[in-house]
């Protein structure tokens, strides 16, 4: 009985996004083909039906809500509207969010996987690029600044909003680390020309937090 319309293109998807947490939870290197397959409900000898290499897998992972529409974040209370005029501090405010800090498995692999990208061949570090040069185009348009340092500006928000993440996902202080969230995602704004921009709902804060901050 032939597979239904959509079957392959289902189970890439499926591969896709186990390969997708299980990276970003232990690592590239860490990883087996045998727990990607697992993880998808699948056995190894499928994996060579539809890619070529644990690299090229890998190059696909790479894929975020920039380059891939049918990304959906998985981040409780995080909405990113592409469309939207004020995309930019909404991007600013996604990556920094607590929601994203805590939820590893679900990261956008910008964040969890950079260090492995470094390391591997020239197709990772492309598709990576692909990725980052998408983010800035995004931040880029919404830029509320006149001037020939708009793409400078936006780069520059790019990488504080990825790398303010990574460091402090390296914190074994919760409280640095999101003082560390809240100083990149202040910075960030500002730059952006969007510390005007009203806040969003998202809650950045850790429970009881705010509660706390009441009480003083």
């Amino acid at each position: 009985m032939p597979y239904p319309a959509g079957h392959r293109a289902e189970v890439k998807k499926n591969i896709i996004e186990s390969a997708r947490k299980l990276f970003n939870r232990h690592g590239f290197e860490s990883v087996s083909l045998n727990q990607i397959m697992a993880g998808a409900g699948l056995t190894h000898g499928v994996f060579y039906s539809y890619f070529r290499s644990k690299s090229d897998l890998y190059a696909e992972v790479l894929g975020c809500f920039f380059t891939d529409p049918e990304w959906k974040s998985c981040w409780e209370g995080v909405q990113v509207d592409l469309s939207s005029t004020d995309v930019g501090p909404q991007v600013v405010r996604a990556y920094l969010s607590r929601q994203h800090f805590e939820n590893v498995e679900d990261s956008c692999p910008m964040v969890a996987l950079p260090t492995d990208v470094a390391r591997s061949g020239v197709t990772a570090r492309r598709a990576f690029e692909t990725v980052f040069k998408a983010m800035v185009s995004v931040l880029e348009r919404s830029l509320t600044q006149e001037s020939r340092h708009r793409h400078t500006t936006a780069q520059a928000v790019a990488a504080l909003s990825i790398g303010g993440m990574v460091v402090a996902r390296t914190m074994a202080d919760r409280n640095l680390a999101d003082e560390l969230r809240a100083a990149c995602m202040a910075v960030a704004l500002n730059l952006g020309g969007w510390e005007g921009n009203r806040k969003s709902k998202m809650d950045n804060s850790r429970p009881g937090q705010r509660a706390g901050r009441r009480r003083k």
